[in-house]
């Protein structure tokens, strides 16, 4: 299979407790994949290490053509061509609170990447027009919506067109009418050629937008494949405790 990313073996332990025991997945271009589990499972720490924020002591992450190895996190010099290739939606959103949201949007595009800042501008507004926030252009991250700063967080980690795109509980927050129009938008990415690794605890949300489903369980892959034969005949106890929703636990 194609891979915008790999990953391989990848074990990270904290004070001396494994967080991820040899995880190993792949996101293939068109794809979205979702990734569930617990609280606690991992999820997060395997998008942070997939975008260099943590480093691991074993296995093995590429993305593209661009390869991290176990140690520490290599220098910011040396990530430029990760950078290019992967985009990253923080579950807080994360936007500059002295920046408007297309300031957020066209920042890494002027400073990382050198260009020009009226190119920047004019791509970061077609990004926010893309998603719907094209007219909050000119707010700041404390007058936008919840839902409004995830869509400014999305076209800000477009900016600079990454192939692949790693989102965090991108759904957490949000009602059903804004799930279902964020699990749209991300359709729209995915069919334009990206990969997509979206972490959620929402069952539904998974059934409904993603093409495949890899669950963890104490930091391995407890089980994965095609949303309704994993989802609809769960195999692993994590799987079945994630269905029964928090208020069964």
């Amino acid at each position: 299979m194609s891979a915008l990313l790999r990953v391989e073996g990848l074990r990270l332990s904290r004070a001396g407790r494994a967080v991820l025991d040899g995880i190993s997945l792949v996101v293939a271009p068109r794809e979205i994949c979702a990734l569930m589990g617990l609280s606690g499972s991992g999820k997060t720490t395997v998008l942070r290490a997939a975008v260099a924020l943590e480093g691991f002591q074993a296995g093995r992450i590429e993305v593209g053509g661009f390869s991290l190895g176990p140690g520490p996190v290599p220098p910011e010099s040396h990530l430029r061509e990760l950078r290019r290739s992967v985009g990253m939606v923080f579950q807080s959103h994360a936007l500059f609170e002295h920046l408007t949201a297309l300031e957020n949007t066209a920042l890494a595009p002027v400073y990382a990447h050198g260009r020009p800042a009226a190119e920047a501008r004019a791509r970061g507004l077609a990004l926010l027009d893309s998603l719907g926030v094209g007219a909050r252009a000119s707010a700041y991250p404390r007058e936008l919506s919840g839902g409004e700063a995830q869509r400014v967080a999305i076209a800000r980690a477009l900016a600079c067109d990454p192939p692949l795109l790693l989102m965090d509980e991108p759904a957490a927050s949000l009602d059903p009418a804004r799930r279902g129009a964020l699990g749209e938008a991300l359709r729209t990415l995915a069919a334009e050629g990206r990969g997509l690794l979206v972490t959620t605890h929402d069952p539904e949300f998974a059934r409904a937008f993603a093409d495949r489903v890899v669950v963890l369980a104490a930091g391995r892959v407890a089980e994965e494949g095609e949303p309704g034969r994993v989802l609809g005949n769960p195999q692993h106890p994590a799987t079945r405790e994630l269905l029964r929703g928090p208020a069964a636990r």
